[in-house]
């Protein structure tokens, strides 16, 4: 390989026609906004996503990692360099008095939630309604109705510069919506996790998902989003915030602040990721006059702003 091969000619030789040129993200995150990547790797296995990684670092490619695509909105501009495309969904179930989960990074986390529950295993029906991946939840800790992936995870496997690693929990720091993986910015990157689950009937976790599912869908608007758009602030409420400000129902081009939830920033249609960062930068500076509250994201911005 010469010095002048790209980063698509270095991916082609190992990886072949999982690499993809000048991709439109948008179908690949749960806004359906952003621009294209560059270069589109698509990695099937936690194996195949460590040899990826471990590719990308040696040539010093940049690169960004998406699972289920929520939580982030990736720019208009899209991504320069090599985004990574996690579908490894390997799943192994481990029965017992301490019933586990052993899963890769890729897999859908409401997706094994109901796994669990078909198996009679309790313990993730939080997760039922959270959009994204097993390995966006690990880092970032993940939660929703009084539980979170701190309460879950044994330990996870973690691919760092130093090689592969088994973070404890007690390791992994948590906090809420944060890890140290996340607060560091470290290098490194989810490759599987076990989770701790507990033997319960089918129908006591199916109701207990329905339940959880049912509370969503009365306070939570349907249609495109990245999820929650900010962290709550100590003791109060983004949406509550933003609704007691008047933001709800307000629009530029075709993004909406949910009149559902003021958390939730809808798209209405063929959205750009400008008009979601105005509406942002507005919700952020009249909260900030009104209450001398400071919203801080939690959707990660992703690619050329």
């Amino acid at each position: 390989m010469t010095m002048s091969a790209t980063p698509v000619d270095v991916l082609r030789l190992q990886f072949g026609d999982a690499v993809q040129e000048d991709v439109s993200l948008a179908p690949y995150t749960s806004a359906r906004i952003g621009g294209p990547a560059d270069v589109l790797v698509m990695v099937k296995s936690a194996t195949e996503l460590m040899d990826v990684i471990t590719v990308l670092w040696e040539r010093g490619i940049p690169y960004h990692v998406l699972g289920g695509g929520s939580n982030v909105l990736v720019s208009d501009k899209g991504v320069r360099g090599v985004v990574v495309l996690n579908r490894a969904k390997e799943v192994r179930f481990e029965s017992g008095a301490q019933p586990t989960v052993w899963c890769e990074a890729g897999v859908v986390i409401s997706n094994l939630a109901n796994r669990c529950a078909s198996k009679g295993l309790s313990g993730l029906e939080w997760a039922a309604t959270v959009p994204g991946t097993v390995g966006g939840a690990v880092y970032g800790n993940a939660g929703a109705f009084d539980g979170d992936m701190s309460k879950n995870l044994i330990w996870a496997d973690v691919l760092t510069r130093n090689g592969r690693e088994k973070f404890s929990v007690e390791q992994m720091q948590y906090g809420y919506r944060t890890s140290i993986l996340k607060r560091n910015h470290e290098t490194a990157i989810v490759l599987s996790a076990m989770l701790r689950l507990k033997n319960a009937s089918q129908e006591e976790v199916s109701v207990k998902i329905n339940e959880f599912s049912e509370r969503r869908k009365a306070t939570q608007p349907p249609g495109a989003s990245m999820g929650s758009m900010f962290k709550n602030p100590v003791g109060d409420h983004a949406g509550r915030l933003i609704e007691v400000a008047g933001l709800k129902g307000t629009r530029i081009g075709n993004a909406e602040i949910s009149t559902v939830h003021g958390n939730f920033f809808i798209n209405h249609g063929e959205t750009k990721a400008e008009d979601v960062r105005a509406l942002i930068r507005l919700a952020q500076k009249t909260v900030n006059e009104k209450f001398g509250i400071n919203l801080e994201l939690e959707v990660e911005l992703v690619g050329d702003w």
